[in-house]
């Protein structure tokens, strides 16, 4: 009647199965930083020609990658926010998310500087010691 007990709890890490949290924030921090720098990227070839900016391609490739985001940040935010000024919200969450995610990720390595994505903090580590 009794069942057999699952090892898989035994091949944890001892960091309570966590040992991919790193990397996921670097991922995280990568695609934040992508996004933000699309915000931006649009925003300087639209200043360029702003009444025809929709027409062109680079703004439009921009675009692309950054309405995922806007459309996002329009749906959190209320109406009052015109629909113009809500690619400026998105960069500045973006911005926001960005130093917080590097931040949370700092903490996150320095836990455990063995964890995959925390390569740049064992070094500063091994440099600091030395």
């Amino acid at each position: 009647m009794g069942r057999a007990r699952d090892n898989s709890a035994d091949s944890r890490s001892a960091h309570g199965g966590y040992e991919k949290v790193a990397l996921l924030l670097v991922i995280l921090h990568t695609l934040i930083m992508v996004a933000g720098l699309s915000l931006l990227g649009q925003g300087i070839v639209g200043v360029f020609n702003w009444r025809r900016r929709h027409e062109n391609f680079v703004y439009q490739l921009f675009s692309i990658i950054t309405k995922p985001v806007v459309s996002f940040v329009r749906l959190i935010t209320p109406r009052v926010i015109l629909d113009q000024h809500v690619p400026l919200v998105a960069f500045m969450m973006l911005l926001f998310g960005y130093f917080g995610v590097g931040l949370w990720h700092r903490d996150v390595c320095l836990q455990d500087l063995s964890q995959a994505g925390c390569a740049k903090w064992a070094a500063a580590r091994a440099g600091a010691a030395q």
